[in-house]
């Protein structure tokens, strides 16, 4: 995820204001909305850094667009314009997400299928994968790739786990031809 220190400091203060006012997962929700439109949106970005817009109209201007956000995402949105650490919110996301992850025992994984999984194959998955990494349960975010053939591979951090036919046929290829 980020290699930001400050990105993790904030996070981590973040973080603990979540847990002990039971926050966490309206916090994480309002934080992976803000990082989608940050990440979407090159302008706002270049907006808030630029010094021809006081801070106070940057804070107006998040306000609005945030009004529904939980107050502690506002108030570290206003602490970040105010210390010129704005540019770390998509990091701050990612670090607060990974600080609430561990905490509830999920990792997040990346299946990709052929075919979008149904709910029943998403949880197996996520049964017999979790006890593989040491955690309780998976996030799983579902990316379809038809060249696999079939089958599915499976990412969770740097781990891969690949059952798709055209890896089992790229090893078939190896032991046949030899290479």
């Amino acid at each position: 995820m980020s290699k930001s220190v400050v990105a993790k400091r904030y996070a981590l203060a973040l973080f603990e204001s979540a847990q002990q006012n039971d926050q966490i997962a309206p916090i994480q929700a309002d934080l992976h909305e803000i990082k989608k439109v940050f990440a979407s949106n090159k302008e706002l970005s270049q907006l808030l850094d630029s010094p021809n817009l006081s801070v106070n109209k940057k804070k107006e201007l998040l306000t609005t667009l945030f009004k529904d956000a939980n107050v502690y995402v506002l108030n570290t949105l206003s602490l970040l314009l105010d210390k010129k650490r704005i540019d770390e919110v998509v990091n701050i996301t990612d670090e607060f997400t990974t600080f609430a992850n561990d905490a509830a025992g999920v990792a997040e994984a990346k299946v990709y299928s052929t075919r979008p999984l149904t709910a029943e194959e998403s949880e197996s998955i996520s049964k017999v994968f979790a006890r593989k990494v040491g955690k309780q349960a998976l996030r799983i975010e579902n990316i379809i790739d038809p060249s696999l053939i079939g089958g599915v591979r499976l990412q969770i951090g740097n781990q891969i786990y690949d059952s798709s036919v055209s890896a089992k046929l790229d090893r078939l290829r190896k032991d046949l031809i030899g290479s």
